[in-house]
């Protein structure tokens, strides 16, 4: 499991516990729980396709188990295939190609393998990281839209308690507890959304980010390897694409070693 998510999870209920004191039997009311959970369900059936709602459950479960993506591995792997390529010829890269676990690596080093133009084998790449946007964005839009809708079903929650509060108008004892209540679908529809739906919505959102990025360093990678750099000017390159604290590597300085080691 992803250890950010579940450490929010568990600190996020422990202090919202916490804060609720012993009462809290008196923040239980199913019919909240329906109006805003039902209603926000009900809003997002409407808003996309069957299709998007069925891959829900696959989309929840990107946001609490881990994906490692590690930038310098993938950088590592073509600094290795531009010192081979570079000694002994891109056809030499065909062996490697059924070593690729990553789709998108594979298919990139095939293309390039086949002697592919450069500019096409950018655009077939660059399409292929579009529409895996336009697929992170679709799921991650659908759990958006329930952290846009569930404030909304919270107060609609409210406003159906205060009309039945106000119906009881002639028995003023009723009118403390009919409050309570009202507002409790107000608390879960707040709490639904800042703490449940817009957080995953974001952590799909930083996923997603992390991945497009070490497609654009294979795409580049790829692409550099093909016009034949040298390996260190190849991993200069790609090392480009990350924050300074990731950019310490010895890769360059292996891949010389390898390379003068070979002449």
């Amino acid at each position: 499991m992803d250890k950010a998510t579940l450490i929010g999870l568990i600190l996020g209920t422990v202090l919202i516990l916490s804060g609720m004191g012993s009462d809290i039997p008196a923040f239980i009311d199913i019919p909240s729980v329906l109006i805003v959970f039902g209603g926000s369900l009900g809003g997002v059936f409407i808003s996309f396709s069957l299709d998007q709602i069925k891959a829900l459950p696959d989309i929840i479960k990107k946001a609490f188990f881990e994906e490692t993506y590690n930038p310098m591995e993938s950088i590592s792997s073509l600094v290795s295939f531009a010192e081979k390529a570079r000694r002994e010829g891109l056809l030499a890269l065909e062996d490697d190609v059924e070593k690729v676990e990553d789709p998108f690596f594979k298919k990139g080093i095939q293309l390039v393998v086949d002697g592919t133009d450069p500019d096409l084998v950018r655009r077939i790449l660059e399409t292929e990281i579009e529409y895996l946007e336009t697929r992170h964005s679709s799921g991650k839009d659908v759990i958006q839209k329930m952290g846009d809708l569930a404030p909304a079903f919270g107060m609609i929650g409210t406003l159906i308690g205060l009309i039945k509060m106000l119906g009881q108008l002639s028995d003023p004892s009723a009118l403390g507890p009919g409050m309570a209540v009202a507002l409790i679908t107000t608390f879960y529809g707040a709490v639904a959304a800042n703490f449940i739906f817009i957080p995953i919505a974001n952590k799909l959102g930083g996923k997603s980010s992390d991945e497009i990025i070490i497609k654009y360093i294979m795409l580049e990678g790829l692409l550099s390897i093909q016009a034949g750099d040298n390996p260190r000017i190849v991993e200069e390159k790609l090392k480009a694409f990350l924050p300074p604290s990731l950019r310490q590597s010895e890769v360059a300085d292996e891949a010389d070693t390898a390379e003068a080691g070979g002449e």
